[in-house]
């Protein structure tokens, strides 16, 4: 129950690179991939490995999953960053 809380923490925070310059690695879809993984990971990370059950999930396990959507984020705009990507101009 905790890695879903954490994979929804992540989608959540993604809907926040509307505000953003495309930019990502892979576009939207990159943003979306990195939040995502981020999460799952740093959550994972900071609960020693293991994914809490469903009577362990707490209001806690979904700030877990905050610092690792905006680093997975973060990682997927500056590797397009460093890739040279253009955002897109409409």
């Amino acid at each position: 129950m905790g890695a879903l809380v954490w994979i929804i923490i992540g989608l959540a925070i993604w809907h926040f690179t509307i505000f953003l310059p495309d930019r990502f690695w892979g576009g939207i879809v990159g943003a979306f991939l990195g939040a995502l993984l981020g999460a799952f990971v740093i959550g994972l990370i900071i609960n020693g490995f293991a994914i809490p059950g469903q009577s362990e999930t707490e209001v806690k396990t979904a700030f877990e999953a905050i610092p690792g959507a905006l680093i997975g984020i973060a990682a997927m705009y500056f590797e397009g960053v460093r890739r040279g990507l253009e955002p897109l101009r409409l």
